[in-house]
């Protein structure tokens, strides 16, 4: 009979010698309370408490933890815009009471700093603002929770505006706004090229015309220099100048003629072509000359007489 009373002794012993013993996991302060009253503050490890009369109160993990809020506010330029703020917080390990006691949600208390804090720093500030001093928001926030939090035993290691949402029809005002500018800034590129174009077009045919006009006057000039030096050849045997130059106007004349019959595809007439066209050309160009020279000798004289 005393046997069957000692077992459910010996059970009731273990248990609660079992209960004795608890653990702690790495990075997170158990909190221990004796008949409702704060005890102590138990690391990692292995710990031991009373049965009965110690309680384990809650526990509270010392890693960084990230809350995101998401805020929704107007700038100065009445543009309403949705942020995200995240932040990285942690609880201070010397100040596990102070966390665990003095608030009941630390989760709400940091949204109502960060609501606070940005509906105070982002009517200010136009929405292209916004954008670029995002930094500044967070800064803002981050002084305003350190200095609210570290009596809580949070510290606030860093807060981020992680997104900047304007209202739909604005991101399709602005993006039509980027489309157009950039559409604008094309088609200058596009004229710049087309003008620089037409500009080196210009001066390609300007030099082509030069050259070509150099050329020309190359030309004319050899020409002039081999006439010359034919009408001194003749001169030195006898044939005076209005001569030479109507019997070198007579070669080139056959010469032309020859150079259209040397092309077998030629359509060209030459008038007039009678056997006699050359002689008669020649007879009538020294006559001419003969001509022009009497009339330029009377205007001589008669230039002569006149001054007398």
């Amino acid at each position: 009979m005393g046997s069957f009373v000692f077992i459910p002794i010996l059970f009731f012993g273990l248990i609660i010698l079992i209960s004795s013993f608890f653990v702690v996991k790495q990075q997170t302060a158990a909190i221990v309370e004796r008949f409702g009253k704060f005890h102590s503050i138990k690391q990692s490890g292995l710990k031991l408490k009373i049965p009965l009369v110690d309680k384990i109160a809650g526990r509270l993990s010392l890693k960084i933890q990230q809350l995101d809020v998401i805020i929704e506010t107007k700038t100065l330029d009445d543009v309403f815009v949705r942020l995200k703020v995240s932040v990285q917080y942690r609880v201070i390990k010397s100040k596990v009471y102070d966390a665990f006691y003095q608030l009941d949600y630390p989760h709400d208390q940091i949204t109502s700093y960060v609501f606070d804090v940005v509906r105070a720093e982002v009517p200010k500030m136009k929405l292209d603002d916004v954008f670029v001093k995002k930094d500044d928001i967070a800064l803002a926030v981050k002084a305003e929770l350190n200095d609210a939090m570290l009596e809580y035993g949070f510290d606030i290691i860093k807060t981020l505006v992680t997104d900047i949402d304007p209202d739909a029809q604005v991101k399709s005002a602005m993006n039509r706004i980027n489309a157009a500018d950039r559409e604008k800034t094309a088609a200058q590129y596009e004229g710049d090229a087309a003008r620089i174009l037409i500009v080196e077009k210009a001066k390609a045919e300007a030099e082509s015309k030069r050259l070509q006009g150099q050329g020309i006057a190359d030309q004319r000039r050899e020409i002039a220099r081999g006439l010359e030096e034919s009408v001194d050849v003749l001169n030195r045997v006898g044939i005076n100048s209005q001569e030479a130059s109507a019997l070198i106007v007579v070669t080139q004349h056959y010469d032309t003629l020859q150079a259209i019959g040397s092309e077998t595809n030629s359509n060209l007439i030459l008038l007039p072509n009678s056997p006699q066209a050359g002689s008669q050309m020649l007879n009538d160009m020294v006559a001419s000359f003969t001509a022009s020279n009497q009339i330029g000798e009377a205007m001589k004289n008669a230039k002569k007489k006149s001054d007398e």
